[in-house]
């Protein structure tokens, strides 16, 4: 009997959908050997910074999830991974911004990529509302006072009935599956845009040789090599 797949005449959807995916990000775009010399600018380290953050925060609230309330409030290792968890949080808003802000004096959308700058901007937007709901998971009395206060706010703008902060069952799982599920998704689909679009270049330089065409500005240049 012989094990050669017999291929179907209008091709399998299997097919279809790596072709597909092959076609929309190659693997040399999806990893590259190289990148461009201007990667090596400070401005372009804040969003792996992001990721490394990102990281540190899913494994440690993954622990603090698992051990519970009891484990992070009364325990030495759970104070340990309590502050961790939460001094990455600080830092991942820290380098997010600087992130942000950063990308958006470099105009980062020019040269078709607009959908880059989307999921950043929204990436943002959507991490706030996790973080609040964190703090408001905590089960203690920051917890509590924190939740009664945004109940207010959240009351005034008449969303208070969807969004209730003071249920801590809610809130935990807003904060431990909904949300972060929401932004890890978010970032795999910036990270991929980004590895299809290219890195955003700086702008062209004002002064050029006279007489010279001038440098198209938002096309990135072709890799010249690893940065050392």
């Amino acid at each position: 009997m012989s094990t050669t797949p017999t291929p179907t005449p209008h091709g399998s959807w299997t097919g279809r959908v790596r072709e597909a995916a092959v076609s929309a990000l190659p693997p040399e775009k999806l990893l590259p050997e190289g990148q461009p010399t201007y990667v090596a600018s400070w401005i372009y380290v804040f969003g792996v910074a992001s990721i490394a953050s990102l990281v540190v925060i899913i494994v440690s609230g993954s622990i603090l999830s698992l051990k519970g309330p009891a484990w992070w409030h009364y325990t030495g290792v759970g104070h340990f991974f309590n502050s961790v968890h939460l001094w990455a949080v600080e830092l991942f808003f820290f380098v997010m911004v600087v992130h942000l802000w950063g990308k958006y004096w470099m105009a980062a959308w020019r040269g078709g990529r607009t959908r880059v700058w989307v999921t950043g901007a929204i990436t943002f937007l959507v991490a706030v509302p996790t973080a609040l709901t964190g703090y408001v998971s905590q089960q203690n009395f920051d917890a509590q006072w924190i939740a009664t206060q945004a109940k207010d706010g959240l009351n005034s703008v008449g969303v208070g009935a969807f969004f209730n902060v003071t249920n801590f069952g809610q809130m935990y799982s807003y904060h431990v599956l909904l949300l972060p599920l929401a932004v890890v998704a978010l970032v795999t689909a910036h990270v991929l845009l980004v590895r299809r679009h290219g890195v955003v270049p700086p702008f062209a330089l004002e002064s050029r040789p006279t007489g010279g065409p001038p440098e198209p500005v938002g096309e990135q240049p072709p890799p010249v090599g690893a940065v050392s």
